[in-house]
């Protein structure tokens, strides 16, 4: 059986981070194994200049392994390959009952989109068909899709839940 992936959607500081560590929050506490993929647009370091792994990078080499008895790491330098597809990347994950997407707008995975008030950008909901829920801190009128408070983590947790339940027809 294929893992549920479910996506956490919208533009930059509208809070798709606190709003994806919440869910694994809460969906963790209810025994659920949950992995994450984070989609960043810029250049990202997971190490820093002066660790020994940086300098194996630094060196050449195309994968570092970073292993220790509490996690491990691959860091895989593209050179010029491109990114790889958020398939690719879900085929590497290894087995959970749920795997949370940030980012991705583009992917057609169900997803939440994430609007805050003050934070002045375009609905996506409206022209994408794979938005099947909006979480707000604001009234928002007019909208097929549920409201979601996202102050509420809970709420929204239980949503996806029974989201996935249904689509799958579990």
């Amino acid at each position: 059986m294929k893992t549920p992936v479910f996506g956490i959607t919208g533009y930059k500081d509208v809070g798709k981070t606190t709003l994806t560590a919440g869910l694994v929050e809460v969906l963790s506490s209810r025994g659920l194994v949950v992995s994450t993929v984070k989609h960043a647009h810029e250049i990202f370091e997971i190490d820093h200049k002066g660790r020994d792994s940086y300098r194996h990078r630094q060196a050449g080499a195309q994968e570092v392994a970073v292993v220790s008895r509490s996690r491990w790491a691959i860091v895989h330098e593209l050179g010029a390959a491109s990114e790889p597809t958020l398939a690719a990347v879900l085929e590497k994950l290894s087995p959970c009952d749920l795997i949370l997407i940030e980012g991705y707008k583009e992917e057609r995975h169900a997803k939440i989109e994430v609007r805050r008030c003050g934070v002045d950008h375009p609905g996506i909901a409206e022209n994408d068909a794979s938005i099947v829920a909006i979480a707000s801190d604001m009234d928002i009128a007019g909208q097929t899709v549920p409201v979601l408070d996202l102050n509420n983590i809970v709420q929204i947790a239980d949503f996806i839940v029974n989201y996935l339940k249904s689509d799958t027809g579990q």
